[in-house]
This record gives structure tokens, sequence and C-alpha cells, in this order.
């Protein structure tokens, strides 16, 4: 018995509605009511009020949910709810629960427009970044293709400068050549002065060498 009381009870906590909101709602009814000034209300009239707001949404869902499935469907929808108060015998409710149901569509339906414009708002931009980047591509390529229709021109220029450092180079050379032709011409002059000296000392050698026979041949004679 003690465990059936406690799960009835966690049951029971966890079915209360929301002490914060029937506590407002109490309330600014009563305060509506009232000329003299805010009532203060007790925990228990408070706790009172919540079970009994409980009790009648029970009463309310099941008369809805037989009506539902009298039409033979899984879905209860507004018009069960107001069927529903006319057999419990509150169509009172019936007058200020579709004003506040049309209130809530029109609230419902403004969100919807603003996320959809959000939405298409989002997607034009998102489709002018993509279009500006196909243009950027676009026009990288067609530079890209003047540089390559201007080659041929910078080439010509580039042929022109080489040829140009290519004379100037030659020019100096030349302006240094005939400091290098007259060392040369001295060297060379110098290898002719050297071979003629040496040819003269071979034809010295040469007569001493005759002189010397000739003597050895007058020996033998007088011999």
């Amino acid at each position: 018995m003690a465990d059936k009381s406690a799960v009835e009870k966690v049951v029971a906590e966890t079915e209360e509605l929301p002490k914060a909101i029937v506590r407002r709602v109490v309330k600014e009814k009563l305060s509506q009511l009232s000329d003299d000034g805010d009532i203060s209300v007790l925990r228990e009239a408070l706790q009172v009020f919540s079970e009994s707001a409980r009790i009648f949404i029970h009463y309310l869902s099941a008369t809805a949910n037989d009506i539902c499935r009298e039409s033979k469907r899984q879905t209860i929808n507004a018009d069960d709810v107001f069927k529903a108060l006319e057999e419990i015998e509150f169509p009172e409710f019936i007058g200020p629960l579709k004003a506040s149901l049309e209130e809530f569509r029109q609230k419902n339906a403004i969100k919807k427009s603003a996320s959809k414009a959000k939405e298409a708002d989002k997607k034009k931009k998102k489709q002018s970044l993509v279009e500006n980047r196909v243009k950027d591509k676009q026009g990288n390529v067609d530079a890209m293709d003047e540089d390559g229709d201007d080659a041929p021109e910078s080439r010509q220029k580039n042929a022109g400068r080489k040829s140009a450092l290519k004379a100037k180079e030659a020019n100096k050379k030349k302006k240094e050549s005939p400091v290098e032709n007259g060392i040369e011409d001295k060297q060379s002059n110098g290898k002719e002065m050297d071979g003629a000296e040496d040819k003269q000392d071979n034809g010295n050698e040469m007569d001493e060498d005759e002189g010397d026979t000739h003597g050895g041949c007058s020996m033998d004679i007088a011999g």
C-alpha cells in the first residue's frame, strides 16, 4: 500500500500545473473583479485552484477524445474541444476560446511569414554572393586572356632589350680590345726576339764547331 501511495503521489506531482502560472492567473482575475485593491490568496487556496483546473482539463480532454474517436480520427482538433465544452455544459467558454484561438492563429501566421521572408532574404544573399564569386572568377579569366594576347608584344620588347644589352656588351669589349691586342703584340714580339737570339746562338755554336773541325784536320796533315 505504501508503494502504491508513493507512486500516486509522484504521478500527481508530475501532473500538477505550474504554481507560478496559476498564482498569476488567479491574482489577475481577482484584481479585475475587486475595486478595493489586491486580494491576498492563501497557499492552500492556490493549491485548490490548481487541482480544480487539472481535473477540469482531464474531464475536457476525455470528452474531446471520445468525440474524436467517434469521428474515426486519431488527432484531436479545436472543434472537438468546442464540442466537448458543449457536452459538459460549459458553452459560455466557446466564444472567448474562439477569439483567443483566432488571435493565436494570426500571431502564428505573422511568425511564419516573417520566417519565410527571412529565409528568402538569406537565400538571396547567398545567391548574390555566389554570383559575385562567379563574376570575380570570370574577371580573372578575362584578365589572364588579355595577358595572353599581350604576350607576343612583351616577348618582342624583351627580345629588343636583350639585343640592346648584347650590343652594349660587344661595344664595351671592342673598347677594351686595343689594350689586350697591345699586350698580345708585345708578348708575340718578345717571343720572336727570343727565337732570333736562339738562332744567333745556334749559328755561333756551328761556327765554333767548324773551327774545331778544321783545326783537327790540319794537325793530321802536319803529322
